[in-house]
């Protein structure tokens, strides 16, 4: 069994509830503020760790009492920390994140000490062909650039989700043996819009598409689909009493990841993802809401 390293964001989210989201210029009450782990780069290695594979996390934190919080949080979820970065004079990075009464989110994030990792944090790092490496937007891209470059030259796979959105370059995407996107990601990324049918999604997926990588595209309760060099792989989504959606798709990413360190098939590493993310939704928080390998069995 191989191991997922993750290299990724480490954010203290502090959430609120609202009954509903404030438009431009408005202002609503908001109650219920409550902290949680969070972070793209530590939801996904939470997600892998409890799924069961052995995680690496590669970040950052700031010298602050929520970096604190964080550095213990990790630490007694087990993953392995030893390329965890502690930057002096820096803050941990924050998201704000408003909660509204069907579970929807709005997030702003504050990146902190995430904005502060480069290239040589990935240095030190050793790889081998059983690895699966996998990172996000919420750190600078030539630090992901650098990680994917490593875990080419080993011979382990790439999973890039860009999240959140923002141009690909192709440098990083040549890197990339499977890109995973929601509906609005897959929209930027293809510069197609109006995304309305299923054929229509497979066709903008297929413009990012190769013969070495696969694009993974998440439709939320509609479950998702992926488009590979072999054809189109679908999996169905679940009902459920949703909660809380903040870190569903890094629930997903992390599963998906933790399922191919396992040699598991795609199909089969998407089908065991897509129900850890349904069971995500239905409990508050994001890096505390991913659920265990003995519930996906």
């Amino acid at each position: 069994m191989g191991r997922v390293v993750v290299f990724g964001s480490i954010n203290r989210d502090l959430v609120v509830s609202v009954a509903n989201h404030p438009r431009p210029g408005e202002t609503v009450s908001g109650e219920n503020l409550r902290e949680f782990p969070g972070g793209k780069g530590a939801n996904q290695a939470v997600a892998a760790r409890r799924a069961g594979a052995e995680t690496v996390l590669v970040g950052a934190i700031g010298d602050d009492s929520f970096g604190a919080a964080m550095r213990a949080f990790l630490d007694g979820e087990a993953l392995d920390l030893s390329a965890l970065r502690l930057v002096a004079g820096v803050p941990t990075g924050i998201a704000l994140i408003a909660l509204d009464a069907l579970g929807e989110n709005s997030i702003i994030v504050v990146p902190g000490a995430n904005a502060v990792l480069e290239p040589r944090d990935t240095e030190a790092l050793r790889m081998t062909p059983s690895d699966c490496v996998l990172a996000q937007f919420e750190v600078p891209e030539a630090f992901i650039e650098a990680g994917f470059r490593k875990a080419r030259a080993a011979g382990a796979r790439t999973i890039l989700n860009p999240a959140p959105m923002k141009a690909l370059m192709p440098s990083l995407l040549a890197l990339t043996d499977i890109l995973v996107l929601n509906e609005t990601e897959l929209e930027g990324a293809s510069g197609r819009t109006d995304l309305r049918t299923e054929n229509e999604i497979i066709a903008a997926a297929q413009c990012l598409a190769g013969p070495d990588r696969a694009v993974i595209v998440t439709l939320g309760p509609r479950g998702a689909l992926a488009v590979t060099a072999e054809g189109i792989i679908r999996i169905d989504g679940e009902r459920v009493d949703v909660v809380d959606t903040t870190g569903a798709g890094d629930c997903f990413v992390g599963n998906l990841a933790a399922g191919l360190a396992r040699d598991l098939t795609l199909a089969e590493a998407m089908h065991r993802a897509g129900r850890a993310a349904a069971i995500s939704v239905t409990r508050a928080g994001a890096a505390t809401s991913m659920p265990y390998a003995r519930e996906l069995r």
